[in-house]
């Protein structure tokens, strides 16, 4: 079964021309897809097959501008077709609606009224802006777990969320706001995209009601800081292309289940990096690459994986990573990067690989 997973992955993310893969990227996080519940495994027909062949061997009515194949009789494919609009007496049938690359600037309550269980709606690389997106449009979905943006006009977050949403992908947008309750019905939601936009500050409320939340992206915003009032849920927290003042001992404060950070192209400098800022039992993997590191951060005795390429490190401090070694008292770590710093192979201590016993691979 996992190998038919992987293969589902590689088959959404691994055709087509470099252009129709940069329409698929979805926000850049993988799409999983569970074909046992009838999830349609390809996410565009087109340069697929002829659209004569899907209305000539499917008997059930679909819309003149779109696409209904047979294989997934519940998947609606309306997407790069120059759409101005959400077609009109959509198929209440339809679980999986496929609407990116249009020119889809406004989304009505009408336009979704037909449809009462709806799973997936996909508006990637439209044109839809938030003054145009009717508070109602998705509240009453309930059904609906997926909801995709990327690319778009969208200058915040929308309100009136539907409560079943899992996934909500608003990357590259013009996002500086969230609007306020937005979040605060969403407990199952365990992804959140809000990446490339142009976020500088959250207020305390912002992420009220996401007590479910395990990936977060806020990569490419306008943050001077890391963000307080995160989530505590959060296990993947993506903070790179910011350009960051410091870090402080607390920076990471009430994340307890942190794991993932990823936080390159910040900008960071040792003196204003805290040397126990990462200094906390759960994380796994850092990456710190491409910053102005000139020594390595002081980092949990956990961490796994830690990328430091392209800095300006001159020298491997062994208590970096062990502040003493013992028999149970050693560095996990299995892969470290610090390959284009100033430093060499020979530069390193002759006690490091008593600290870095279970190392696998290291690049310098």
């Amino acid at each position: 079964m996992a190998f038919l997973c992987c293969a589902m992955l590689v088959m959404l993310m691994g055709f087509g021309s470099a252009n129709a893969t940069e329409e698929l990227d979805y926000g850049g996080i993988p799409l999983w897809i569970n074909r046992l519940q009838g999830e349609p495994t390809v996410m565009s027909l087109q340069g697929r097959l002829d659209p004569v062949w899907f209305r000539s061997n499917n008997p059930r009515s679909c819309p003149q501008l779109c696409d209904c194949p047979i294989q997934w009789p519940t998947a609606l494919y309306c997407d790069h077709r120059g759409l101005t609009n959400v077609p009109d007496n959509l198929p209440n049938r339809t679980q999986y609606l496929f609407l990116q690359a249009n020119n889809i600037t406004s989304l009505s309550s009408s336009a979704l009224a037909n449809i009462t269980a709806l799973h997936w709606l996909i508006l990637d690389n439209n044109q839809l802006q938030s003054n145009q997106l009717e508070q109602n449009s998705l509240q009453n979905h309930t059904h609906l777990h997926y909801f995709f943006a990327n690319n778009n006009h969208l200058t915040s977050v929308p309100s009136a969320l539907p409560v079943g949403l899992k996934q909500l992908r608003l990357a590259h947008n013009q996002i500086s706001s969230i609007s306020p309750g937005a979040f605060k019905n969403l407990k199952n939601l365990t992804l959140l995209l809000l990446q490339g936009n142009r976020l500088q500050t959250l207020t305390e409320g912002d992420f009220t009601g996401l007590g479910s939340l395990n990936l977060l992206d806020l990569s490419g915003n306008l943050f001077s800081a890391v963000p307080r009032h995160l989530p505590p849920s959060v296990q993947q927290l993506y903070l790179s292309n910011n350009s960051l003042t410091g870090l402080d001992e607390d920076s990471f404060e009430g994340l307890l289940d942190l794991k993932y950070l990823r936080m390159s192209h910040c900008g960071l400098q040792n003196p204003n990096v805290h040397r126990q800022v990462f200094n906390f039992s759960s994380l796994v993997e850092l990456d710190l690459s491409y910053n102005k590191l000139t020594t390595v951060p002081r980092v949990p005795t956990t961490l796994q994986y830690f990328y430091l390429e392209a800095n300006a490190i001159q020298e491997f401090n062994v208590t970096s990573f062990c502040r003493e070694v013992g028999p149970l008292s050693y560095s996990r770590i299995k892969i470290l990067r610090l390959d284009g710093n100033k430093m060499s192979y020979q530069q390193l201590p002759p006690d490091w690989v008593f600290c870095l016993r279970v190392l696998q691979r290291i690049y310098i």
